[in-house]
């Protein structure tokens, strides 16, 4: 990014934080949440790009993910449609593009034969793999200017904030 350039998205960032403020936010409030908006939205935007370069939508992207990440826990269409939030039909078709292009495998729940489960193809786990490669890349180069000791530390913040808005979505 050129200096101009980083100077200008400084200036658009001090620009939100006091509009922010000027409306009533406390200011170390506004700094922060502003921050993690615009990291977030620039991440967003990197990925969104990466994921094309792939070949892969954010919907069939949130199925590989969620797949990786499941253990051993058995996963059916209807659970992939949960966590990705879209309908049962939706899903469907996204298994069916995703079957096609040899990324997933559907077949018959040994204990429920009126089940199905989803699994990734080897083909899945190398999309997967090579896709958060790329991203780590990213990743690292944008937390390049912590130390170890401060990524440990802003992780350790984060997830205490993480924490706090997930007790009060249960209450």
């Amino acid at each position: 990014m050129s200096a101009r350039r980083a100077s200008s998205v400084q200036q658009q960032y001090r620009d939100a934080v006091a509009a922010y403020v000027a409306a009533g936010g406390e200011e170390s409030v506004q700094r922060v949440i502003t921050a993690v908006f615009s990291l977030t939205r620039k991440l967003d935007q990197w990925y969104r790009r990466q994921l094309a370069d792939l070949g892969l939508t954010h919907g069939e992207w949130s199925v590989l993910a969620h797949l990786a990440t499941a253990g051993d826990e058995p996963v059916t269409p209807t659970r992939l449609a949960d966590v990705t939030n879209v309908a049962a039909s939706s899903m469907t078709h996204r298994l069916d593009r995703m079957a096609g292009r040899g990324l997933v495998r559907r077949s018959p729940d040994p204990a429920n034969r009126t089940r199905v489960l989803v699994e990734l193809t080897e083909q899945g786990w190398e999309l997967f793999e090579s896709a958060v490669r790329e991203a780590n890349v990213v990743e690292s180069d944008t937390l390049a200017r912590l130390t170890s000791k401060e990524r440990g530390e802003l992780a350790a913040l984060l997830e205490v904030v993480i924490s706090g808005l997930d007790e009060i979505e249960t209450a």
